[in-house]
């Protein structure tokens, strides 16, 4: 039974190695489900060659993160195929017995499994080990989900621009985005390089891929935005759109200064 014990223990504190190495990653700058998806495939050692991977082991921290995951997780491995050799390989003892270890086991991995799945589990888990990283190691703790409002119908995309997109061919002066509430973190351009914080001069081109700001409303509106005479009036169509909210925002922000 100490063995299935140590089974159970091992596995939980692999979960928790994992969960602490996400939040750490998302603190770098990946996605929630990015930092998980890596955390995973370190710690397991698959290897998985995703475009997130590439960051990864191309950002010193990203990369140091990443090589403790796979110690601990060889580690890990060797210790669960050991513990379970031990406990549940028959040493003569009945098959009553033998029911009952097993019997263990799995209910202690379905807890487990309950556990890791439970949102209230991993909001209050997330939180600790945040707190946990921001008061003892020198890591760059930000939030920018929360930093970018993201909860709030606001969104970070990314647009792959096609031929015959209304983006293609154009400048960033020309397109107005910003006209549409819509702001263009970055360009990557389909050759690999990448323009951070592009001007008006910069230019859109076929398979570009590019990192917008925005609601989630005009951002959608966007996508797949034909060229020609309709995807002008889907533009001008987007501004109204965020005029109105403009004023919108205007006004709650005159009646928050009225109340104060």
């Amino acid at each position: 039974m100490i063995a299935i014990i140590s089974v159970l223990v091992i596995i939980a504190l692999s979960i928790l190695v994992t969960r602490v190495a996400a939040v750490a990653l998302m603190h770098t700058g990946l996605s929630r489900d990015a930092a998980r998806f890596q955390a995973r495939s370190a710690f397991t050692g698959v290897g998985f060659t995703t475009r997130e991977a590439e960051r990864v082991t191309q950002h010193p921290v990203r990369r140091r993160l990443a090589m403790t995951l796979m110690l601990l997780g060889n580690a890990g491995v060797v210790s669960v195929i050991a513990s379970l050799v031990v406990g549940v390989v028959d040493r003569g003892e009945d098959e009553v017995a033998l029911m009952v270890r097993l019997s263990v086991l799995a209910l202690g991995l379905l807890a487990l499994w309950l556990l890791a799945r439970s949102r209230l589990v991993d909001q209050w888990l997330s939180l600790a080990i945040a707190w946990a990283l921001n008061r003892w190691t020198d890591l760059e703790v930000r939030d920018y989900a929360q930093l970018l409002h993201l909860s709030d119908d606001y969104g970070v995309r990314e647009l792959r621009v096609g031929t015959d997109d209304w983006l293609e061919g154009e400048d960033l002066a020309g397109l107005a985005l910003r006209d549409e509430g819509i702001i263009v973190l970055g360009i990557e351009r389909a050759n690999g390089d990448y323009v951070g914080a592009p001007r008006g001069h910069t230019r859109v081109e076929g398979g570009d891929r590019l990192v917008l700001y925005g609601r989630d409303e005009a951002l959608g509106r966007l996508d797949a935005r034909p060229k020609g005479a309709e995807g002008a009036r889907k533009h001008e169509e987007g501004v109204r759109a965020e005029a109105r909210e403009q004023a919108s925002q205007d006004r709650r922000e005159a009646q928050r200064k009225r109340a104060s």
